[in-house]
């Protein structure tokens, strides 16, 4: 059977910002010359970021892939890291890049680099694919507000809680996507009922605090407001949680996935001497957000 070949975008893709989709995009712009697009990447949990990056990936497997997808890409490879990190930059090229990929052409940011201990960048991958058959094409920094979009600044973005300005950098709102868990219930004790979603083991928690959201409910874009933290007025230690009240909504979501969008932080999450002050300012916090949609 004939095999097709296809066009590959390279990248840890970590957020798939406006950088990221101008690599994608070119990469989907391959199917007029018959190529089918690709990616390959890594899984964010084997991969550490750079120091002084902010602390931890921004969006986990399963949300990057949808974002991918939604992109236009559907045929993709990410192993662990640990899998192929020894590997030479050759090796990658031919186990991945011609064996598994049958690449015909090849896209990256100009910073991309593969190989044991990225022993090689762009221009050793121009040499691989003079030599193996492929295209390489370097897409050009993005550019956003006189600074060059990146994820290590969408990361010290959301760790001090601009979240504006980090979904300018995104291209779309920045979102936490995944399954609802089972909390305390002490919302429903105030009448303000809410969803918890958690952060994986080592994945960036941004600045804690309460936020004007919008949450998808089967397709409804509901207004919401989310508090990131650790509910420091209730006694105990947790890890951080996305707990999210949906304004007006009574429907149950506890074991399904929902996708809640970020769009201003409206103060930062503290501590109340009782629950009746958590309350009202829960109430304040819903005009705010109700204003914001």
């Amino acid at each position: 059977m004939e095999r097709y070949g296809t066009a590959v975008a390279l990248g840890l893709f970590d957020g798939v910002h406006l950088g990221h989709r101008a690599v994608l995009k070119m990469a989907c712009a391959q199917r007029e010359n018959g190529l089918e697009p690709a990616v390959f990447t890594f899984d964010p949990d084997t991969v550490s970021c750079k120091p002084g990056a902010g602390q931890g990936y921004i969006y986990g497997q399963r949300q990057k892939w949808k974002l991918i997808g939604e992109c236009g890409i559907s045929c993709f490879y990410s192993p662990p890291f640990e899998k192929i990190k020894s590997w030479s930059g050759e090796a990658f090229v031919k186990r991945v890049l011609k064996q598994r990929f049958n690449a015909v052409f090849v896209c990256c940011g100009r910073d991309f680099r593969f190989g044991n201990k990225a022993s090689c960048g762009v221009d050793e991958l121009r040499e691989f694919g003079k030599c193996y058959g492929f295209e390489v094409r370097i897409v050009d920094d993005v550019v956003s507000g006189g600074g060059v979009v990146s994820s290590s600044e969408i990361r010290r973005l959301l760790c001090e809680g601009s979240i504006e300005r980090a979904n300018e950098l995104l291209g779309r709102d920045y979102s936490v996507f995944g399954t609802v868990v089972d909390g305390n219930h002490i919302g429903r004790t105030i009448d303000f009922p809410t969803i918890n979603q958690g952060f994986a083991e080592g994945q960036l928690v941004p600045r804690y605090g309460v936020y004007s959201t919008v949450t998808n409910v089967d397709g409804r874009l509901l207004p919401s407001v989310t508090n990131i933290g650790v509910k420091p007025t209730i006694a105990g230690e947790r890890r951080p949680l996305a707990e999210t009240h949906i304004i007006g909504y009574k429907g149950d979501l506890y074991g399904k996935e929902v996708e809640v969008s970020f769009r201003s932080f409206i103060r930062p999450e503290t501590k109340f001497a009782s629950l009746d002050e958590l309350r009202d300012q829960i109430a304040a916090d819903i005009k705010i957000a109700q204003t914001d949609i």
